[in-house]
């Protein structure tokens, strides 16, 4: 009999760099998928980590092995703390989203460290893990992957918007689902929060101190990707090599920067959840920037509902937990309407800790 209850710890680093996510999550199988959070939390990067993976675009392949090694040893002592602290047992096994260095699947390259063996080896768990790479393998986006759980889960809400280090969408249409990053969010956010010493902008309060460049925003808007159909994703590359540059054309103050981007991306996010008479769920960090869930609930005509706060925080990593699950069945997990693969498929590494033996 297929098994129908697991108890997974779902562990999820963001582009935004605020930190890693964990959730330790129930998932149980009747007539649709129920879930519960037992306990979760966010372990910070300390400021030598910071470093090394905002430089890590800049590695060669040798050095990104030897992060990637150290990266997933890293990450299994996370795991291991987690689970200490919170006195877990009865687990059957970890998920790891892993972290995101290069995603370039229009070149046919996706990279997330943190997805080897010596996670496994570490944390002395079964690890299923690494859920990208064959999505870009199969001519897909390799992004995003969050939306069989929208569908399985939260199926109550016309869209779920989560709004982490890009602001992405997932929503059914004529039966299928549909999913894609929208724009850029809190990683550029942030980005510019580093001139204040601040690593992001409580509640939204220095961006609404600022004045719209109504000029930048127009020029924001105009970047091609806004008009190509998906599926399309977004990575810190285009970030550097796109978005970047347009803002360094122009001499404003950088709490005008920051109120031209809060526009910019409420602007983009309207433009997709437009329908009257439907309920939009929010999620992820920037569910926490009250001035840029104000501005996305004027600009959109869909009912903006911010769940519980752990389920704003821990929803990608519970859903990479459930993505997990679902390798763990042989079931669908990746689907081809979302990332433009040739086919439906179920992805993600697994492997099996190496006990080593002390003579």
């Amino acid at each position: 009999m297929t098994k129908t209850s697991f108890n997974v710890i779902g562990v999820m680093s963001g582009t935004s760099l605020d930190g890693i996510d964990l959730a330790f999550c129930t998932f149980n199988k009747s007539e649709k998928w129920e879930f519960k959070i037992h306990c979760a939390e966010t372990v910070s990067y300390d400021g030598r980590w910071l470093k090394l993976l905002r430089n890590a675009l800049n590695l060669n392949t040798d050095e990104l092995q030897l992060l990637d090694l150290e990266y997933s040893q890293f990450l299994g002592k996370i795991v291991d703390a987690f689970i200490l602290k919170n006195k877990i047992s009865n687990i059957d096994f970890v998920a790891s989203h892993g972290h995101t260095v290069l995603h370039r699947p229009d070149l046919g390259y996706t990279y997330q460290i943190g997805n080897r063996q010596e996670l496994a080896d570490q944390c002395k768990i079964k690890v299923i893990c690494d859920f990208r790479v064959e999505d870009v393998e199969l001519g897909g986006q390799g992004a995003p992957l969050v939306p069989i759980g929208d569908k399985l889960l939260f199926d109550t809400y016309d869209y779920c918007v989560n709004l982490g280090g890009f602001a992405n969408v997932s929503y059914d249409m004529l039966g299928e689902r549909l999913a894609f990053d929208i724009c850029p969010a809190n990683l550029v956010l942030n980005h510019f929060m580093s001139v204040f010493n601040l690593d992001f902008d409580n509640r939204g309060q220095l961006a609404a101190s600022g004045c719209v460049d109504e000029n930048l925003l127009e020029e924001l808007n105009a970047i091609s990707y806004y008009s190509v159909l998906p599926p399309k994703s977004l990575g810190l590359e285009w970030v550097q090599d796109v978005f970047f540059p347009v803002i360094k054309g122009y001499d404003i103050s950088t709490k005008d920067v920051l109120r031209t981007l809060v526009e910019h991306i409420a602007y983009q996010i309207s433009r997709v959840i437009k329908e009257e008479n439907t309920k939009t769920l929010v999620t992820g960090g920037g569910a926490f920037n009250d001035f840029l869930i104000s501005r996305i609930e004027a600009r959109s005509k869909s009912k903006v509902i911010l769940p519980q706060p752990k389920l704003i925080e821990f929803k990608e990593a519970l859903i990479f937990a459930f993505l997990a699950v679902l390798r763990e069945r042989n079931e669908v997990n990746c689907l081809k309407s979302v990332t433009g693969a040739t086919r439906n498929h179920s992805s993600g590494k697994v492997f099996q800790p190496n006990f080593k033996i002390n003579n």
